[in-house]
């Protein structure tokens, strides 16, 4: 069975496990129905998110001069504490950005590799956890902006990583950790502007991948490289696909592709 589309990252639905979508057009796919099942997939064009040309992708979907021009490709949607919609100051689209900027965000501590810091509208939770590939996360402050979020994730990164190591989460060498401990240390480190929207008494949100194996190496498939390729489908987990020969995909990466998938 062939389907055709352009790369978007895939949807999910919480649940034990997980249930992932790989949404075209006219079509989708539950990927778990996949596990077990050899997948071909074809690189066949580029096709920007914004603009819909075909243009090589630049970056997160864009042409390049859609990333530069766009307003979902912001400064500030990749460093929160740029945001400037709450003062009525206009980056690339002032509307766009009231609507975006302006609703309330969460400040979370999350574990895929390790514990690390983020920030999230709240209509994206679990959504963003499940994406970075955190088997669990706590939300630690809700405040009505996202510029509030932002800079309360700058200070505490100060003490807690922003990043993840997506080798690590993808072979599953990960702890336990204990987040409401670790949200409670962090607690003196919130900026003043957001302490009154601490969180003292929410839990953990746990995350079950649909994995049967995890590789204990991994290779990144770069379809510019390699335009065709053809695996066992092991695991899914944030946004990538795992493939028998230890071989990851990712989806959300490779945003702007126009593949074809094929399903033997």
């Amino acid at each position: 069975m062939l389907y055709e589309g352009v790369l978007r990252k895939m949807q999910t639905e919480i649940g034990n496990p997980i249930q992932y979508y790989l949404v075209f057009e006219n079509d989708f796919i539950n990927m778990n129905q996949l596990l077990d099942k050899e997948i071909q997939i074809d690189f066949i064009k580029f096709q920007c998110l914004n603009c819909g040309r075909e243009r090589p992708i630049y970056r997160q979907g864009f042409c390049k001069s859609c990333f530069y021009d766009s307003p979902a490709a912001g400064d500030w949607i990749m460093k929160p504490e740029l945001s400037t919609a709450h003062l009525d100051k206009e980056d690339r689209d002032l509307e766009y950005e009231k609507q975006v900027q302006l609703q309330p965000h969460i400040v979370y501590l999350a574990n895929s590799s390790n514990v690390k810091v983020g920030v999230t509208r709240k209509t994206q939770v679990p959504t963003r956890w499940i994406d970075q590939g955190a088997h669990e996360a706590i939300e630690i402050v809700e405040v009505p902006n996202r510029y509030l979020a932002g800079i309360t994730e700058v200070a505490l990164k100060a003490h807690v990583s922003d990043k993840t190591s997506w080798q690590k989460m993808l072979t599953n060498r990960i702890d336990d950790v204990d987040l409401a401990e670790w949200r409670d240390k962090l607690h003196s480190s919130i900026p003043e502007e957001a302490s009154e929207y601490f969180l003292t008494s929410n839990t953990e949100t746990q995350m079950d991948f649909p994995v049967l194996q995890y590789p204990e190496k991994v290779k990144s498939l770069n379809l510019d490289k390699t335009p065709s390729y053809k695996g066992i489908l092991k695991g899914i987990k944030g946004q990538y696909l795992i493939f028998d020969d230890s071989t990851v995909f990712n989806i959300r990466g490779n945003e702007g592709y126009f593949v074809g998938v094929s399903i033997n």
